[in-house]
C-alpha cells in the first residue's frame, strides 16, 4: 500500500471523526432525543469507513486527496463558525 493512502485515509478519519460528533451536537441540540442522535452517529461512522476503504484501496490520487483535504477543510469551517 502506498504512502499517500495511508496519509490521506488519516487525514480524512480525523476529520471526519470531528465531522461525525459536531453533526450528532448539531442533531441533539434540534431533537433532544438520543435515538436521532445514535442514528445520525450510525451513518456517519459507516459513510466514514466505507470511505476510509475506499481511499486505502481503489480511489485515484486526486480524488483521494480531494475528498480528504475537502472533509478537512468544511470541519476547520464549521468549528471556526460554530
Amino acid at each position: 500500500m502506498e504512502t499517500w493512502r495511508i496519509f490521506a485515509a488519516s487525514l480524512l478519519g480525523v476529520a471526519g471523526i470531528l465531522a461525525v460528533l459536531m453533526i450528532m451536537a448539531r442533531v441533539r441540540e434540534r431533537t433532544g432525543r438520543w435515538q436521532a442522535v445514535a442514528v445520525t452517529g450510525l451513518v456517519g461512522v459507516t459513510a466514514l469507513a466505507l470511505t476510509g476503504i475506499l481511499t486505502l484501496t481503489v480511489l485515484a490520487p486526486a480524488v483521494a486527496w480531494w475528498l480528504a483535504g475537502g472533509t478537512a477543510v468544511i470541519v476547520a469551517v464549521l468549528a471556526l463558525a460554530g
